[in-house]
């Protein structure tokens, strides 16, 4: 498991840059994830939106939303292990859908991995995701 301050991070300007090559690349000029100090003992990290991106080929999974949602939050687990933290660290999510109906579905399975105390959330419909996805997730974690 890597360790926040491990390979992969680069220190400036009091945030650090979060990466791993097991979530997919970022597509555009944004980190996975950026680290923030607050206070002397925690760290709030901030974690782009993913979406169903196989890690190794940078491709769209197939699938329905169902695969696309345990995919996503494959890579979201992935860059908050990068960052030292867990699914257990996580504040606030934001979802975004491309369908609204889809809203039960991709429910159901982030509720598997937010069983208890989950966080803060906010779900919106969008009018179109990167890549044709059906389904992103942010998320802000405190470690």
């Amino acid at each position: 498991m890597s360790r926040w301050w491990g390979v992969g991070y680069r220190r400036g300007m009091q945030r650090t840059i979060v990466s791993t090559t097991h979530a997919p690349a970022a597509i555009g000029p944004y980190s996975q994830a950026v680290a923030v100090p607050i206070g002397n003992d925690h760290r709030m990290i901030f974690c782009s939106g993913q979406i169903a991106l196989d890690p190794a080929t940078g491709a769209m999974i197939d699938g329905d939303v169902a695969a696309q949602t345990r995919r996503v939050l494959e890579n979201l687990g992935a860059v908050l292990e990068a960052a030292g933290a867990t699914f257990g660290h996580v504040v606030k999510t934001t979802i975004f859908l491309a369908d609204m109906a889809d809203f039960v579905v991709v429910n159901a399975i982030y509720g598997e991995r937010f069983a208890k105390e989950p966080p803060a959330r906010a779900t919106v419909q969008a009018a179109g995701l990167p890549r044709g996805a059906r389904v992103e997730i942010e998320a802000i974690a405190v470690v």
